[in-house]
């Protein structure tokens, strides 16, 4: 078992809350006051400690994925210091003070969330992600390992729209695990040219492509402002009363500067405790 510190203060639960919050995520499971994830191959635990996580089991590969699944590139102290100047951040810092948005390793794996999320809620994606989990993945110990791009690149249409995908979105999955998408070639794009590239796959848009540079690359700037979430949150603190539509929330976003990507985590995150 090896120990990752982590910069404080900082709290497990609520920052891996996103991960139950909305139903069971097979690929990142709770239980037992821990979080489960399959990491080249093991069941891996990730659980609280003073300072920071215990992870076990653990070697230079699976602490480097765990510290990035934890959000560690983020850097929140400059966020913080940074924030000391607008009202709003102001009186999230306390409330927040523990919470470190996590990011996503596996990149393949976030595109195809993002197809399942597509025009309805997330308890009812987390339950079609769940069903195609257990269809096309691996159970490891107490956890599943998210279906590799092999696999359902050999999956048939009918086989996924059995586990509640629509026609279309399972020819959305099948065609990105099919394509040239060269997802670890991404890291050398500029943010633009993510998006374009990613965009231009069949069934992924700019909201996909706001969220990868968010999630799955760490952006600064990303700013998922097509977000229906992201919006309801901007409005709430931003909008005066009002409904600001994507073009607004857009242009709120250059308040933010290059602290965009953190800024918007932590406006979700202050929307559900105030909301």
């Amino acid at each position: 078992m090896d120990f990752l510190a982590l910069p404080q203060p900082y709290d497990f639960e609520a920052s891996t809350e996103r991960y139950r919050s909305h139903g069971t995520d097979l690929a990142n499971l709770w239980r037992d006051g821990g979080l489960h994830r399959v990491i080249a191959g093991r069941d891996v635990r990730v659980e609280a400690a003073p300072g920071g996580v215990r992870i076990e089991p653990s070697d230079v590969g699976i602490a480097s994925a765990v510290s990035f699944a934890l959000g560690l590139p983020l850097d929140l102290q400059g966020f913080w210091k940074w924030a000391a100047a607008d009202p709003v951040l102001v009186a999230l810092a306390e409330p927040l003070s523990g919470y470190r948005p996590p990011l996503v390793a596996d990149r393949f794996e976030m595109l195809v969330t993002s197809i399942t999320a597509q025009q309805v809620s997330l308890y009812s994606a987390f339950a079609v992600r769940s069903r195609l989990i257990q269809r096309f993945g691996i159970e490891v110990g107490s956890v599943w390992a998210f279906p590799t791009r092999e696999r359902l690149a050999q999956a048939a249409e009918s086989e996924v729209r059995e586990v509640g995908f629509s026609t279309r979105k399972a020819e959305y999955v099948i065609g990105l695990a099919q394509s040239d998408l060269d997802l670890e070639a991404l890291d050398r794009l500029s943010d633009e040219q993510v998006i374009a590239t990613i965009t231009a796959e069949r069934g992924l848009g700019r909201w996909t492509a706001d969220w990868f540079l968010a999630r799955a690359l760490a952006r600064a700037d990303a700013w998922p402002a097509g977000d229906l979430a992201v919006r309801k949150a901007v409005s709430f603190f931003y909008g005066g009363g009002s409904n600001l539509d994507e073009a607004e929330v857009r242009d709120v976003g250059e308040r933010f500067g290059r602290w965009r990507n953190i800024a918007c985590h932590m406006l979700l995150a202050g929307a559900r405790v105030y909301g």
